[in-house]
C-alpha cells in the first residue's frame, strides 16, 4: 500500500508518497495560503496533494504548533488565523477516511527513528535546529506526546533567565542561543565588537546583516574567528542536550533542521562541549549524537508513518 505523508510549512507544504519499503516513490508541493481566510484553502491544498501523490486509504499531516491528540491545530507560529483548527476532521470528511495529524518536528522524529539516523533504537531525541528549536521523543520503542500532545517543545526551556527575550514572550530560552537565529545572534554581537572581519565580508560589510550561513562560509574557509563563533554555539547546543539527557536519558540524539546541512562543522564542537557539561559523564554511557539522514523531508516521510502507530 502507498503511504503518502504531507508536512504543511510556513510557505510551502511538501507531500511524499512511500511504497512498503519506506522508499519515496513520489514529491510534490504547494505553496501555502497565507493571510486572511487562509485556511478552507489551505484544506484544499492538502487534498491536491493527496490525490497527485495516489493516496490509498493512508495518510498523515505534519503542522506546525500545538497540536492535541485529537489533530486539532490549537495555534501555530507560521500559520495565519490559526486557532483550534480541526485539520483531522475537515481533511478526513474531504476525503472520506481517517488522517493522522501531529506536530511536523514529531514527524521528523518518526522518519528518523523509523527509517534514519536512529533506527533500531528505543530510546533516542530529535532536536531540530533551525530559525527556532523543536523535538520529539521516542521512550521505551514509543512516541512520546505527552498527556496534550504538547511534547517536545525544548527550545523554550529557560537557560539564562536575564537572557534575549524569545518570541514566546520570555526571555533566555534555549532557542535564543542555539538555533540559527541563535547562531547569527552569537555572530553579531562578535562582529560588533570589530571581529569577524571575514563573515562580515560574506554579509556584504554590514555586522548587522550578519546571518547563521554568513558564519559557515568563513568557517569552511578555516577562518579562525568563525570558528570559535561555532564553538561558542556547540556549547550552547551541548548545554540543552545536557539537560535533556538528565532529564530523560536517552539513548542517542539526532540533530536534524536547517543547521544539518554544516554538520562536518558542528558535530565536534557540540561533542566535545557535550562531554564536559554532562553529569558524571565518566559513570555513564553517553549518548550518541548524530545529524539527521532525511533532511528537508524528514517532516512529511515521519507524517507518511504515523497511521498505525
Amino acid at each position: 500500500m502507498i503511504r503518502v505523508g504531507i508536512d504543511v510549512g510556513g510557505t510551502k507544504a511538501l507531500g511524499v508518497a512511500l511504497d512498503p519499503d519506506g522508499v519515496v516513490i513520489a514529491e510534490d508541493r504547494r505553496p501555502t495560503p497565507r493571510g486572511e481566510n487562509s485556511l478552507a484553502p489551505l484544506i484544499d491544498v492538502l487534498v491536491e496533494l493527496s490525490s497527485s501523490l495516489g493516496v490509498e486509504g493512508s495518510l498523515g499531516i505534519g503542522v506546525p504548533g500545538l497540536v492535541t491528540r485529537e489533530g486539532v491545530l490549537r495555534a501555530a507560529p507560521n500559520l495565519d488565523g490559526v486557532a483550534d483548527f480541526e485539520v483531522g476532521r475537515l481533511l478526513s470528511e474531504r476525503l472520506g477516511h481517517a488522517v493522522s495529524v501531529d506536530n511536523d518536528a514529531t514527524c521528523a522524529t518518526v522518519s528518523e527513528w523509523q527509517l534514519g539516523a536512529a533506527q533500531g533504537t528505543d530510546n533516542m531525541m530529535l532536536v531540530t535546529l533551525g530559525t527556532g528549536i523543536g523535538g520529539g521523543l521516542v521512550a521505551n520503542g514509543a512516541v512520546q506526546r505527552g498527556m496534550n500532545g504538547f511534547a517536545g517543545e525544548f527550545g523554550h526551556m529557560v537557560i539564562h533567565p536575564n537572557g534575549p527575550r524569545c518570541p514566546c514572550g520570555r526571555r533566555g530560552c534555549w532557542e535564543r542561543y542555539a538555533s540559527g537565529s541563535g547562531l547569527a545572534m552569537l555572530a553579531r554581537e562578535a562582529a560588533t565588537g570589530r571581529r569577524l572581519r571575514s563573515v562580515v565580508e560574506h554579509a556584504g560589510g554590514d555586522p548587522q546583516d550578519v546571518r547563521g550561513e554568513h558564519v559557515m562560509a568563513a568557517a569552511l574557509e578555516g577562518d579562525e574567528d568563525a570558528l570559535a563563533v561555532i564553538d561558542d554555539f556547540g556549547r550552547w547546543v551541548a548545554l540543552g542536550l545536557s539537560n535533556l539527557t538528565n532529564a530523560f536519558d536517552p539513548e542517542m540524539f539526532v540533530l536534524g533542521g536547517g543547521l544539518a546541512a554544516g554538520a562536518e562543522l558542528y558535530l565536534e564542537p557540540i561533542a566535545r562541549w557535550y562531554g564536559e557539561l554532562l553529569y558524571q559523564p565518566h559513570l555513564r554511557p553517553l549518548p550518541r549524537i548524530e545529524f539527521a539522514r532525511w533532511g528537508p523531508l524528514a517532516g512529511a516521510v515521519g507524517a507518511a508513518l504515523l497511521p498505525g502507530l
